[in-house]
């Protein structure tokens, strides 16, 4: 037990909270760049431009068919070899960036096609023009419809983020590593306490989709 205990002493606990940290960054840029992009992507897949909204489609059906794992390899490993070198913690954010874009993508076509079309009659018919109907009356309702499965592909993201030890970012699960890589009983402390961060951050994003969502159900009935 004093063992289990001694694992947690404030050196390795403050190491932790450094690894943490990297992880909350790297989720962070990648959550607000992939929900940018995906969100564009999404629409231009949507609108069903010729030529492009195919081309957008395939290149989504063959990001998202791809393992994290391949796609965080070719940044670090494979874009030196073209002349695009990028340290860790970059290549990271770009490789999550690439992979939740493609996966919010869908997520934001299947929320606006779930808006009935009559919606987007209804704004056309009262003057409206495609792009205010879009922004102000059915982008609003596909929002809310999305919340669920973009906070859901978010926290997924920040799991995934453990993935990138593979290429030795400095996140939480790379410091936990190093930690019970000194003293192997360790190990189950550092997997305990790795659940516990884990989940608390985590269930943080949860309640607050659950929040807004409520709030936004709030809005459209008043």
């Amino acid at each position: 037990m004093q063992e289990f205990l001694n694992a947690y002493s404030w050196v390795n606990l403050r190491f932790l909270l450094d690894g943490l940290w990297v992880t909350i960054e790297v989720s962070v840029v990648s959550i607000i760049f992939s929900f940018i992009i995906g969100t564009l992507l999404g629409l231009g897949r949507y609108v069903q431009v010729k030529y492009f909204s195919a081309i957008v489609g395939f290149i989504i059906d063959i990001i998202r068919n791809l393992p994290l794992l391949l796609i965080l390899f070719f940044t670090y490993f494979s874009l030196p070899s073209i002349g695009i070198r990028l340290s860790v913690v970059p290549a990271s954010i770009v490789a999550m960036t690439i992979f939740e874009s493609a996966m919010l993508a869908e997520i934001v076509r299947s929320g606006i096609s779930a808006v009935a079309t009559g919606q987007m009659e209804a704004a056309r018919s009262n003057g409206l023009t495609y792009l205010q109907a879009m922004r102000y009356i059915v982008m609003p309702q596909a929002f809310r419809k999305m919340i669920p499965p973009i906070v859901s592909q978010f926290i997924s993201l920040v799991k995934d983020t453990s993935l990138a030890t593979i290429i030795l970012l400095p996140d939480l699960t790379e410091h936990a590593q190093i930690i019970y890589g000194q003293n192997v009983n360790y190990v189950i402390p550092m997997f305990v306490a790795l659940a516990a961060i884990y989940f608390v951050v985590n269930f943080v994003l949860s309640q607050a989709s659950r929040w807004l969502e409520k709030r936004l159900s709030r809005s459209k009935i008043n």
